[in-house]
């Protein structure tokens, strides 16, 4: 589906795949010049900057270690080059497009007039083959930001690039140099194959499904019977618990600032120094757990925006999100930037050294995760979650159309209940979390009281029809957990109850009213959506009013993160720390979370809001916001 109706069609893909062919011969006669390239050495390939920045988006063969494929890249690299902007200038950026179908550029997190964001289809008509669009906007920030195509799945195959917007005052941190660093996923199967594949088979990708083996070793662990009731309920529900990923290690090679792991992208420091990365996801469908193993981290930036300092080991970061973190190599010697993904299927890496050609050692790899009865939202009776109520009949995952969970075989937990220790150990309550000081993790402590749905919220009664395969019959806030697969770490993860702005936000007014949105999906038909409908069955935008201060709760009825992203406004993440909460353009919600976030709607027009999974938001979960300035009677 194409949200935009002007993606890539069967048509210009059936014009790629015969361009592979003459790739071959063209590498003998076209130079290397021509070919787009990755970030091969140690800065940045090319920074541009000043008061007229030209952009061409053109399709360039990509060579990625000993193979060729077609991309779409910005001035001929990928990721594109970094676009250097300074707050409070007035960006004039003219984008040519030399495709044969449109194209776009969304400003990924800035805040500019709705006819500037770049999304055909919302404010904006695309930008038509052989035509230049002038993008051109009033600077109003500051930080690591990023853009990227918003036609069809032309981010898919590197139409993307970092952004640095310099400050106006000086920032409240210091380092001696900084770098890039843009994590990314690249397959050399087409946007249309992979997306046809899924619509096939949900799980095509995952490789890493349980095996007779694995129940075997669940057996001598739980005993037969618990470990059998475990396979009968996930079969019955037909859902995999290994299922994190829709596309895997399988179809994807891992990128670090375009390059592959045998790639190895070298940033070059002294010990001593202080470093700033800057990270940037520009994935389309993977959420990365990202460490540098001998060195600590200090995050001073999210989404941009900064922080008060955090020391963290490993941060998980969704499609979209950013991260400024601080380091300093203790050692004279080479140090592995290790970027795993959430399903343990690859990675991405790269090198911080103080000479050029070294390299690290690979951390061991993890054992990929494997989804727990919370991750379903099932009821937890019997299993220590405090301010968790029984549930009568001892169900979980509703199934529409589908007999009553409790039909489903002794679903009631007890005390030798499948993934009884992750649930206790695993749930992120005992983790270090900005909450540790509430040993009952009770309602008293006033920083737990003011995150919304903290405590466990049942579903009502409305299952969102047939676009929602399961409801997480539970939801509750799940910041203070690391997230499934990190939980038992001994490593310190960020947590989003770690963040906190450096200065109070503007608004501090309470939220006048709240909007509630399902986050929903059909797996075996790769179906997403928000409210059980695809965008192309939402009639109605979603409305704000100009100037109210709202609260939007995000409830995950799926079994997967999603990473929400709003434009036009920043999302302060309702996190408990008060008149500190952080900004945010994306949130990543856990599987049967509820999130909320307060807004203040001062964006006048239609805004897109979806999720950052590319082929989710192809598959429907894509709404409009509609910012309505009553007073002057106009959305835009």
């Amino acid at each position: 589906m194409d949200i935009h109706n002007n993606g890539m069609t069967r048509r210009v893909w059936l014009h790629h795949a015969g361009t592979l062919g003459l790739l071959a011969a063209m590498e003998r006669l076209v130079p290397s010049s021509a070919w787009a390239s990755a970030w091969q050495g140690m800065t940045y390939p090319s920074q541009l900057s000043g008061p007229v920045i030209d952009l061409t988006i053109a399709e360039t063969p990509f060579r990625l270690d000993d193979r060729t494929a077609p991309a779409i890249t910005i001035n001929g690299t990928l990721p594109g080059p970094v676009i250097r902007l300074k707050e409070g200038q007035e960006a004039t950026l003219r984008v040519t497009n030399r495709l044969h179908e449109d194209t776009s550029i969304h400003w990924h997190g800035l805040l500019l007039p709705p006819e500037m964001d770049g999304v055909p289809g919302v404010s904006f008509a695309g930008i038509q083959p052989g035509t230049t669009f002038t993008y051109q906007f009033p600077v109003r920030q500051s930080g690591t930001y990023w853009c990227h195509s918003h036609s069809g799945v032309q981010e898919l195959v590197g139409l993307y690039a970092p952004m640095i917007i310099d400050p106006i005052e000086p920032e409240p941190f210091r380092y001696d140099r900084e770098y890039v660093v843009m994590l990314s996923d690249w397959s050399f199967e087409s946007p249309e194959t992979l997306l046809s594949n899924l619509k096939k088979q949900g799980g095509y990708y995952n490789f890493q499904k349980r095996t007779s083996g694995e129940f075997l070793t669940d057996v001598s662990r739980l005993g037969f019977w618990p470990a059998l009731q475990n396979y009968l309920m996930w079969d019955q529900m037909r859902m995999d618990p290994t299922d994190f990923a829709d596309i895997t290690g399988y179809a994807y090679t891992y990128l670090m600032n375009g390059l592959s792991p045998a790639g190895n992208w070298i940033g070059l420091c002294r010990p001593g120094e202080r470093v700033r990365l800057r990270f940037i996801v520009a994935a389309a469908m993977t959420i990365f757990d990202v460490r540098i193993p001998g060195l600590t981290m200090t995050v001073v930036q999210a989404d941009g925006q900064n922080v008060q300092p955090v020391v963290v080991d490993e941060i998980r970061m969704g499609p979209a999100e950013t991260y400024d973190v601080l380091v300093e190599l203790v050692e004279d010697r080479a140090y592995t930037i290790f970027a795993e993904t959430m399903d343990r299927s690859g990675y991405a890496q790269g090198t911080l050294a103080p000479r050029a050609g070294m390299r690290a050692e690979i951390p061991v790899r993890r054992s990929r995760p494997i989804r727990t009865m919370e991750d379903m939202g099932m009821s937890m009776t019997g299993m220590e979650m405090p301010g968790m109520k029984e549930n009568p009949n001892g169900s979980g995952m509703k199934m529409p159309g589908m007999a009553p969970s409790s039909d489903m075989p002794s679903m009631k937990p007890s005390d030798d209940t499948p993934n009884r220790e992750h649930l206790e150990h695993g749930s992120g309550l005992q983790h270090r979390s900005g909450l540790e000081n509430m040993p009952d993790m009770g309602t008293s402590d006033p920083r737990r009281s003011t995150i919304p749905g903290i405590e466990p919220v049942k579903h009502g009664p409305d299952d969102h029809g047939t676009g929602n395969q399961a409801v997480a019959e539970y939801s509750q806030n799940r910041m203070q957990e690391p997230g499934r697969g990190l939980e038992d770490s001994n490593r310190r993860v960020l947590l989003y109850t770690d963040l906190k702005s450096l200065a109070p936000y503007p608004d501090q007014r309470e939220p006048e009213r709240e909007i509630e949105l399902h986050l929903t999906g059909h797996m075996e038909r790769y179906m997403w959506s928000f409210d059980g409908k695809k965008y192309s069955e939402a009639k109605d935008p979603i409305r704000f009013r100009y100037g109210e201060r709202l609260r939007f709760t995000f409830v995950n009825d799926t079994m997967m993160e999603h990473p929400l992203h709003l434009h036009g406004m920043w999302m302060h993440l309702e996190n408990g720390t008060g008149a500190y909460l952080p900004r945010k353009h994306t949130v990543l919600v856990k599987p049967a979370e509820r999130v909320s976030v307060a807004i203040t709607a001062d964006a006048p027009g239609r805004w897109a809001f979806h999720c950052h999974l590319l082929l989710h938001m192809e598959a429907g979960m894509f709404r409009v916001v509609e910012v309505f300035d009553h007073e002057r009677g106009m959305h835009s």
